[in-house]
């Protein structure tokens, strides 16, 4: 009989965790072996649980004590090996930048359905990654793109590992010794050159085409 994928929640909001426990244990192959209220706890187990098994991580991105970001910040550094979906009631640019480039190999709003959410967690567990139709659909829609049919300049590759940082626009301009004006003509090529429409887009991008490692 085929083992079940163990699953680990970390969300504070304990009637959202314990009715995401139900829905993924009614899943075939599916079953949570455990919950935590905030980063920092899930963190303590993992340092306490060095051999233990999980085949993915559900991340809430808002949480008290230690919130989604820095405690993926702590997976990238000390468990780079784990799975994250990223979770969050909001599509903040900002922050699911901050998710992606830290490692998280997908994010969901939660107020996914249930099929996608089942879809996107066998994705990342079998593929490694689920960001088509990210975050309902609204910020990307084309990512697959094959690099080595698209012509990138130095300058554009340099731009895009750039993007996948929490910098400002601003800062990499001021990074690469160019005026603000000129970064957002790169941007804005970018966008036309790959078909994306966001900054999200150009992560997704770089992390599919290994442009970036996370």
């Amino acid at each position: 009989m085929k083992p079940k994928n163990k699953i680990i929640i970390v969300d504070d909001h304990l009637l959202f965790s314990q009715s995401l426990e139900l829905l993924i244990n009614s899943f075939k192959d599916f079953e949570v072996i455990n919950r935590f209220e905030n980063g920092k706890v899930f963190i303590s187990y993992l340092q306490e649980n060095i051999d233990s098994e999980i085949d993915l991580i559900l991340l809430d991105v808002n949480m008290p004590v230690l919130d989604g970001v820095s405690t993926m910040k702590w997976i990238k550094e000390n468990r780079p090996n784990l799975k994250v979906i990223a979770l969050s009631v909001n599509d903040d640019e900002e922050i699911i930048i901050k998710m992606l480039a830290n490692g998280a190999k997908g994010y969901l709003l939660k107020d996914t359905s249930p099929e996608i959410f089942k879809d996107g967690m066998i994705s990342v567990i079998e593929k490694g990654f689920y960001y088509t139709e990210l975050v309902s659909g609204m910020l990307v829609k084309k990512v697959n793109c094959d690099s080595s049919k698209i012509n990138l300049k130095d300058k554009e590759i340099i731009f895009i590992k750039h993007a996948c940082t929490e910098k400002t626009y601003k800062q990499i301009a001021s990074e690469m010794c160019l005026s603000p004006k000129t970064i957002d003509g790169y941007r804005e090529c970018l966008f036309d050159k790959l078909e994306i429409k966001t900054r999200i887009g150009l992560v997704l991008y770089a992390i599919k085409n290994k442009i970036v490692f996370v």
